[in-house]
């Protein structure tokens, strides 16, 4: 007889706390647009070629940052599943900068 069990998806951390919020949406801001930015700055100081050519490498280094990110904190079972900027964001704050706050809620029930 074979079991077949479905493994549990844990869902997206939802975050009360406004500090929480305010760290998440920062985070998501600078995943989203820092590629952006950082194009621009260099175009404004340098050559428009230069700065078609950071936006090719910042799009590289912020992707790599997207997945160490990603990957350091969502559980093993649910990387496969696709996340947006939000969702990462979200994970990290969650489990990494307001975990003391997690735990403190659920000793104090």
């Amino acid at each position: 007889m074979q079991n077949d069990y479905i493994d549990l998806v844990e869902p997206t951390p939802k975050l009360h706390s406004k500090k929480c919020r305010i760290i998440s949406f920062l985070l998501r801001i600078f995943l989203q647009f820092s590629i952006y930015l950082i194009t621009v700055i260099v175009w404004v100081i340098s050559d428009f070629f230069i700065a078609l050519l950071s936006l090719v490498l910042s799009f590289i280094i912020i992707g790599i940052v997207r997945s160490k990110i990603r990957n350091s904190v969502i559980p093993t079972k649910q990387r496969e599943y696709q996340y947006n900027d939000q969702g990462i964001a979200d994970w990290y704050t969650a489990k990494e900068i307001c975990n003391d706050e997690l735990e403190q809620k659920l000793e104090s029930l």
